[in-house]
């Protein structure tokens, strides 16, 4: 059986686009211009022959049709992922993280992340900053700062107020199963620190910057 597609570039920016209600915030989870993402979604209005999106001043709205073609796609770009996760073949599923020059890489434990998690090839790229995210040279990131970059999910790294280190994905991707064994992971081993050093303060190192 031959299936009729739209291409899958075009099907991307629709759903992003969809879920964020602005080409902008699209543009930044798939490393693209908006108004790449913009001419993805018009070519795929054309090819189906159905507005998509009304596009009125500075806002952006789903048709009938749209809002009918969001969940469908939205969960078959879910299958697929984890149909592919389903399959774990070593190293098939590549993790670039980045991580901030100043940030110590042995609070990070990654042999043992390795160990565990033999499906997912992680890479490290070290200093890196939310340009290389950006960019779409790295997938994860761990930066120093306040956290808040509009279309990226930021979780802190370690507790208090003010600058401090985060992990910082585009939303789009940041319940991806690699992203998310490494934020579990990564909040398993600090909660495991800060109770060993809370046990023997002096023996164990402050696991905040």
């Amino acid at each position: 059986m031959t299936y009729a597609l739209p291409p899958l570039n075009a099907l991307r920016a629709f759903e992003a686009a969809a879920r964020h209600l602005s080409f902008k915030l699209a543009a930044h989870e798939l490393h693209v211009t908006p108004a790449a993402v913009g001419h993805q979604v018009k070519s795929l209005e054309a090819r189906l022959g159905v507005r998509l999106f009304e596009r009125l001043h500075k806002q952006l709205i789903l048709t009938p049709a749209g809002q009918s073609y969001l969940p469908e796609i939205s969960g078959g770009f879910r299958r697929i992922a984890d149909a592919t996760a389903q399959l774990k073949p070593i190293g098939a599923a590549q993790l670039h993280l980045g991580v901030h020059g100043g940030f110590d890489l042995r609070r990070l434990a990654l042999a043992e992340f390795r160990s565990e998690h033999a499906e997912i090839g992680l890479r490290v790229l070290q200093p890196a900053g939310l340009h290389e995210l950006v960019e779409g040279k790295i997938d994860l990131l761990i930066a120093r700062g306040l956290g808040h970059h509009p279309g990226y999910r930021c979780d802190r790294v370690n507790e208090g107020a003010g600058l401090g280190d985060w992990l910082i994905a585009a939303e789009g991707a940041a319940d991806c199963p690699e992203i998310v064994s490494f934020r579990d992971w990564l909040r398993a081993l600090l909660s495991e620190k800060e109770a060993a050093n809370q046990r023997h303060p002096r023996l164990v190192s402050d696991i905040r910057s």
